[in-house]
């Protein structure tokens, strides 16, 4: 769109911070508001969040839609494979089970869906949000609010007394909230939560520097998975496209890999609006801890050694995965070098 003239600027801020309930005469701090609306039926929430700038205030919206962001496991575009250890890894009775990515990436979505699997009326799953993004029927639902210092480790304490099987944890930003997780996972308790970190085994590392003893990283954590967002082809206008070695190359690929295959490239139609792209689906790297990766980690080792010992152990990475999708034609080499950089495959 067009962005509006600057005279303009002034009252649209304004009219989207009454909306938010934010305060209207604060333009020195950043703030956070929610708009609750409804379109088409479907009612959606429109997270709003204003920070001041040089020329004035930037406004960011992030838009969710409640009834489409509940997903199921088998729609979040897995590989079989990696659905299977996933699954698995969902049975465990104990231990901590983080998704790592940059904001945006979907980890609530493949936390919620994992949660909805399994709500079942003989489990009590307790979450600490921050916010709480959407309303699941059966669950407990807690929202930080640290204007009455209601944080992510008080409202984790404070659940241990309430005898949960599950737990969601937001997200854990400092040591504290790190070491009751942990101390939860450690006491049978199966612990969900989500990390800032580019890779999986970057999060057992990012653990440990925040304060949390490797022994007991090592023994707590169950699995970790690392995921991003590529754009999906639209049907209606793909076209075959035969890449040069030169573009296979940048994502670690080899001629002969691609005999046989169709790759696709984004052309654009009236039904995904130009774009070539219509949707989205997940790119994910699973790791799951065995007895050498604990040992790593409760030696420091650094992510490297972590990485090549989980390859070894069936991890594929967030790249290999996304060169999976090309090659079935889903997405194109263009948006997996979006994600990730080359490997050294």
């Amino acid at each position: 769109m067009e962005s509006p003239p600057k005279r303009l600027q002034g009252p649209l801020i304004q009219r989207i911070k009454i909306l938010s309930k934010m305060k209207i005469e604060e333009k020195r701090v950043p703030q956070d508001g929610r708009i609750k609306t409804r379109v088409e039926g479907r009612d959606i929430d429109l997270r709003v969040s204003a920070l001041p700038c040089s020329w004035g205030e930037s406004v960011v919206m992030r838009i969710l839609d409640k009834q489409k962001n509940l997903v199921g496991l088998e729609v979040l575009g897995m590989h079989p494979t990696d659905f299977d250890r996933f699954q698995k890894i969902l049975k465990k009775p104990n231990g901590i089970f983080l998704v790592t990515g940059p904001t945006g990436s979907g980890k609530t979505t493949t936390l919620y869906a994992a949660l909805t699997a399994l709500n079942q009326p003989d489990v009590k799953i307790i979450t600490a949000e921050d916010p709480v993004e959407y309303n699941l029927s059966g669950i407990n639902q807690s929202q930080v609010n640290h204007q009455i210092q209601l944080s992510f480790a008080r409202i984790l304490r404070a659940m241990l007394r309430q005898a949960p099987n599950i737990i969601l944890v937001g997200e854990i930003r400092d040591h504290e909230t790190a070491e009751i997780a942990i101390q939860a996972a450690l006491t049978g308790h199966l612990v969900f939560s989500t990390l800032h970190t580019n890779d999986a085994p970057g999060a057992l590392t990012r653990l440990m520097d925040m304060g949390v003893k490797p022994f007991l990283v090592a023994s707590a954590v169950q699995a970790i998975l690392a995921q991003r967002l590529v754009r999906v082809l639209c049907k209606h206008c793909k076209q075959p496209h035969k890449p040069d070695a030169t573009e296979l190359k940048t994502v670690g690929l080899r001629p002969e890999q691609v005999a046989g295959k169709t790759l696709y490239q984004a052309v654009g139609c009236k039904q995904c609006g130009g774009h070539g792209y219509r949707g989205r689906m997940g790119v994910y790297e699973l790791l799951e801890m065995n007895s050498v990766i604990r040992e790593l980690t409760f030696q420091q080792a650094s992510s490297l050694k972590i990485r090549n010992e989980a390859r070894q152990n069936g991890m594929t990475t967030l790249q290999e995965d996304g060169v999976r999708k090309v090659l079935i034609g889903t997405t194109t080499i263009d948006e997996v070098l979006t994600i990730t950089h080359r490997d050294d495959l």
